[in-house]
């Protein structure tokens, strides 16, 4: 991998972890379709790293309140978020789980993730009719958008989209429902980085710059990402991103099946 790949790489991730069009779906059809060789599960730990910094440092004073909200017993509300946080996050705990060797074959099934895809684009279009409501988050809802987080493991089922959208149709506010999605990524990035921390302890020296500018990469592009999806929810535009999935998907599932 020399430092060109690394960049795109790193663009790539950062671009499509946060924005609903599936950041493994795009993996997995690139790689099939140019035929690339995987750069391995220490690069894709340390460009998702990337990702989780710039997370980390877009909502750095509300993850200051939240953690801080420990230690005052007044912050009810707030402490109460952390815990609609990781109840969220244990469905997708469980998923992965019970069916790590299905989630994990389904990564080398390019017309199956093409599929997923274009599921995606449905689901997100599907947000254009559901009626606008401005409801918080709550355990019921906690617990739904969990869920989708969940089948997101599933490559061309996007994270962020399932997620946002599971909070639209449980009735949360669009931008709450999108500010809960890109919380509950930080204990799901964390955890994946945490549980494979030997593939980048091992990282071979002469490799380190490539992994740097492809963290670089991500972390700028993340950065960006969660900055123009707030955006475009706030403008109602979140639909449009099912557009682009369904011709993605279609692509996709002509390509590998003709």
């Amino acid at each position: 991998m020399n430092y060109l790949d690394a960049i795109f790489l790193g663009i790539l991730q950062g671009l499509t972890e946060f924005l609903p069009v599936s950041s493994s779906g795009h993996l997995v059809l690139a790689e099939h379709i140019l035929h690339a060789k995987n750069p391995g599960v220490a690069f894709e730990l340390v460009v998702h790293l990337g990702t989780l910094l710039s997370v980390l440092i877009y909502f750095r004073r509300r993850i200051s309140l939240l953690l801080g909200s420990f230690f005052r017993k007044s912050e009810t509300e707030t402490r109460k978020m952390n815990y609609l946080l990781l109840v969220a996050t244990v469905p997708a705990v469980i998923a992965g789980v019970f069916f790590k060797d299905f989630f994990e074959s389904s990564f080398s099934a390019p017309v199956m993730t093409s599929i997923f895809l274009m599921v995606t684009g449905l689901i997100l279009l599907l947000t254009a009719i559901v009626p606008k409501k401005d409801n918080s988050v709550t355990l019921g809802r906690a617990i739904i958008i969990g869920i989708g987080q969940a089948i997101a493991i599933l490559p061309g089922i996007s994270r962020s989209g399932s997620t946002i959208s599971a909070g639209l149709f449980a009735g949360v506010n669009p931008v709450a429902a999108a500010e809960f999605s890109f919380l509950l990524s930080i204990p799901t990035i964390a955890g994946a980085i945490i549980f494979k921390i030997k593939d980048i302890v091992d990282i071979n020296a002469a490799m380190y710059g490539q992994f740097l500018v492809g963290l670089m990469a991500s972390f700028i592009f993340g950065l960006l990402s969660v900055y123009w999806l707030l955006d475009i929810i706030k403008k109602g535009k979140f639909k449009y991103f099912g557009i682009y999935c369904l011709i993605a998907g279609l692509f996709g599932f002509i390509y590998f099946t003709r």
